[in-house]
């Protein structure tokens, strides 16, 4: 349960947000101005972490918090989970940083075996980065290569981050794109997520997309799954039309929604499958995996790689991922449990598949999660009227009650 000490956030909290306001852009950390009689609180300035374990977290006032959210979706093995720690922990006393695509490690060579074995179909191919971002710009490129088409297909209310080689796929926020516009991606369509097939095939059909990029369930966008049948018929239109089509399940993927994969969960396995956040548990690690015969249209490497970056294959994320990886078993299962668990003890309708759900409330849903701050509950919107629950697995019953009670007077 939390166990709130101080007005939130606290003293320390408050003066190291103020510290840190000083070195970093303005456009980052949210700081808002002071207000008096606001839920107990002096400010809405966040609170700044100190350590955490499993769903908790502790800020640098002692305060600690039940965490709905996982960092993002990262933490779904928990925080610091004791074997992820263990194998960077070793890692780290034997290699901390090898060479990208110069001279790989041998941690990225089994890394790269056991992501294959786990993914679906003839996905067994994969290029390495650091966030999700890096994944879907990998994506972007191997699609242009193999199909010889600069044009995308996404779908309002999507996201695929932020980087600038992909943010003009995003149909989350027009406000993270508008001052941004003229040096985003040229050539980028966007349809309504869910929309008919026929719609993809009318703008398939001009010939110019090389790839279609999905979200299984739309994270940011609100925790919206795809309707029945729905990718399936995207992804034949797409290859009707010579294009590629691609799954970002950068949050869905390694077990979220208590399958490996969401996509290949309903029966559309993609030409390429972006992952990410709980690949390694907490390590920044993604991966955009391909087909062989996708990702033969790179061509070999002459000697200088033509996609690469300095942290390529980082020896300790690719041991922490390995770690997530031979826990997935075990995880999906408790994945499943725990979403029944959830959907019991809120005794609400809940939105989504597994431990990436949404649950609407009365009254703004950003105001809320500050509430539920106070109260010592870490919880994200899903749009104007819902709450992200995206928590670790091994929530406890009292601390499902008692968001549920927290919760209460929004339900």
């Amino acid at each position: 349960m939390p166990l709130v000490r101080t007005v939130v956030p606290g003293p320390n909290s408050r003066a190291q947000v103020t510290r840190l306001a000083a070195h970093e852009c303005p456009a980052i950390t949210v700081r808002r101005a002071r207000r008096a009689g606001s839920l107990g609180a002096e400010s809405d300035d966040p609170i700044v972490w100190d350590r955490a374990i499993g769903a908790n977290v502790a800020d640098v006032d002692g305060n600690v918090f039940v965490d709905l959210t996982a960092g993002f979706g990262v933490a779904l093995v928990g925080h610091r989970h004791p074997a992820v720690v263990a194998a960077a922990q070793a890692q780290s006393a034997r290699l901390i940083h090898a060479m990208g695509d110069a001279w790989p490690d041998a941690q990225r060579v089994d890394l790269l075996e056991r992501l294959a074995a786990v993914c679906p179909g003839e996905l067994s191919v994969s290029i390495l980065g650091l966030s999700g971002s890096d994944a879907v710009d990998a994506a972007i490129k191997t699609a242009r290569l193999a199909t010889g088409r600069a044009g995308v297909l996404t779908f309002e209310r999507g996201y695929h981050g932020l980087a600038l080689g992909v943010l003009g796929l995003q149909g989350y926020k027009a406000a993270f794109t508008e001052p941004f516009a003229d040096i985003t991606h040229p050539a980028v369509t966007r349809l309504p997520f869910g929309c008919d097939a026929a719609r993809v095939t009318d703008a398939l059909s001009r010939g110019d997309i090389g790839l279609v990029l999905a979200e299984p369930i739309q994270g940011r966008g609100g925790i919206h799954p795809a309707p029945p049948g729905w990718l399936t018929q995207v992804k034949r239109a797409a290859h009707r039309a010579g294009a590629l089509f691609a799954l970002d399940e950068i949050q869905t993927g390694m077990g979220r929604t208590g399958a490996a994969f969401a996509g290949p969960a309903h029966g559309v396995v993609p030409d390429l499958m972006c992952v990410g956040k709980a690949l390694a548990g907490g390590f920044p690690l993604s991966a955009c995996v391909g087909t062989p015969a996708v990702m033969a249209a790179w061509g070999r490497s002459t000697g200088e790689a033509i996609h690469t970056q300095t942290f390529l294959g980082h020896p300790v994320g690719c041991a922490a991922a390995l770690a997530v990886i031979g826990l997935l078993p075990e995880l999906l299962v408790q994945v499943q449990r725990d979403a029944a668990a959830l959907e019991r003890d809120l005794e609400v309708p809940l939105r989504g598949v597994g431990l990436m759900r949404a649950v609407p409330v009365k009254g703004d849903a950003l105001a809320v999660s500050r509430a539920l701050l106070q109260r010592g509950f870490l919880v994200l919107p899903a749009g104007p009227d819902s709450l992200s629950l995206t928590p670790p697995i091994g929530l406890t019953p009292a601390q499902r009650t008692g968001l549920r009670d927290a919760l209460s007077e929004w339900l």
